[in-house]
């Protein structure tokens, strides 16, 4: 029986919010498969300049860095012109990009919602619809990234997991819109890396006491889950691997 997986050398991928954290840790697994990256920044100049130099480091010529605000939808199509033109075409569209932060309903603001709606909803559909026609050239394949907290609501963050139910929503209603062409998949982290803000040590600490492993994963978890649908499922679309050390099974 035939092993059913995709070569990714000399491929290319647009990864957002490529320059830190998940984002970073994803390019890096997907260079060493042999992609060619296109990595999104917004303000994280200098980090996503420090990547492309050490990803360079192995392979020269093989970064290019877009920057662009996810949340101007018009600059949305120059941003997957730009990666395409890099080696002439685009086979792999990761939507990491990702704003969070608490709402509590007695203070969230419209101000809030139109942020985190953007980011996790607006941004990334309609940069799928701007990378479609080349997805569809090439055979490729969107990876979503959405959140176990699209199912399990986190308290005082309504607005953030109502954002990322329609990520997930997003990922089978693409799935059924772009095939057979293009794959669409999702990967739901749970406890990876903590938030840059709202999240003290007392509220960890009951998160991983209610995770199957005891432990909190890493980024590399996430980025071999990514490598996975974008290398090894040429069969799967339109579904949501959860990597969260069995948080989902816990109650």
């Amino acid at each position: 029986m035939a092993e059913s997986v995709t070569p990714l050398a000399g491929r290319v991928a647009l990864i957002t919010g490529a320059a830190q954290r998940i984002g970073a840790e994803i390019a890096r697994t997907l260079h060493r498969e042999g992609m060619d990256l296109a990595l999104h920044y917004r303000s994280s100049a200098a980090e996503a300049k420090s990547l492309r130099q050490e990803l360079e480091q192995v392979r020269p010529g093989s970064v290019l860095l877009v920057r662009a605000d996810l949340g101007d939808t018009a600059a949305l199509r120059g941003l997957c012109e730009q990666a395409a033109a890099f080696r002439g075409h685009l086979d792999l569209l990761v939507n990491n990009a990702s704003s969070f932060y608490p709402t509590p309903i007695d203070t969230a603001t419209e101000a809030q919602w139109d942020e985190l709606m953007g980011s996790n909803v607006k941004g990334p559909f309609f940069l799928a619809q701007a990378a479609a026609p080349w997805l569809r050239a090439s055979g490729g394949a969107i990876v979503n990234l959405v959140d176990i907290h699209a199912e399990r609501p986190l308290k005082d963050h309504s607005i953030y997991c109502m954002a990322k139910a329609g990520n997930a929503m997003m990922v089978r209603a693409l799935a059924r819109d772009l095939g057979p062409a293009v794959r669409v998949n999702g990967v739901a982290p749970g406890a990876i890396l903590w938030p840059e803000q709202g999240m003290g040590e007392e509220t960890q600490r009951q998160i991983l006491a209610r995770t199957a492993l005891g432990r909190p994963g890493t980024a590399v978890d996430v980025a071999r889950a990514v490598l996975f649908l974008a290398r090894d499922a040429d069969y799967i679309t339109g579904q949501i691997v959860n990597v969260d050390g069995g948080r989902t099974i816990q109650q």
